[in-house]
């Protein structure tokens, strides 16, 4: 789950993309997720899978805009050891071809990650808490077309 002030404008920045662009986001304990290590020009050096020793903090999110190239190379794949397709393998190989890019969401962004019944009920929570205080809805297509000026 994705929510954060400005969030939709950093993303409509990429929406022609050639190669790939990923997100990442820095987190406290990064051997659970997918990993990618920037050079100081912001330079992809590597993206590894729950590495148990990680080359940086930053997290691979999950949110990935792909050219039409995504295709044959997801066909191409082979499956792992855990007899799945990999997401990384796909960035692997836009790295290889040196399209690979990441942009690093900003620390005013929240990112939950939720793949297990914690990460879940996080984000469950995080949203309510919002929505109360605030008195706004996080994730309503209507305020989105509204605020798009899509709809009056």
């Amino acid at each position: 789950m994705f929510h954060g002030h400005g969030l939709g404008r950093q993303l409509a920045e990429h929406n022609q993309v050639k190669g790939a662009q990923i997100f990442a986001y820095q987190v406290a304990d990064p051997t659970s997720y997918g990993v990618v290590e920037l050079a100081k020009n912001g330079q992809v050096l590597g993206i590894e899978e729950k590495p148990q020793i990680p080359k940086s903090n930053l997290a691979v999110t999950g949110l990935y805009f792909y050219d039409e190239e995504v295709v044959s190379i997801a066909k191409s794949l082979k499956p792992s050891a855990r007899g799945e397709l990999e997401i990384t393998d796909v960035n692997k190989v836009y790295l290889e071809r040196n399209q690979l890019s990441v942009s690093v969401l900003s620390r005013g962004t929240a990112w939950l990650d939720t793949g297990t019944f914690e990460g879940l009920h996080d984000a469950s929570s995080y949203i309510k808490i919002v929505q109360e205080r605030q008195n706004a809805s996080i994730g309503n297509p209507y305020d989105v077309a509204r605020t798009q000026g899509w709809i009056e």
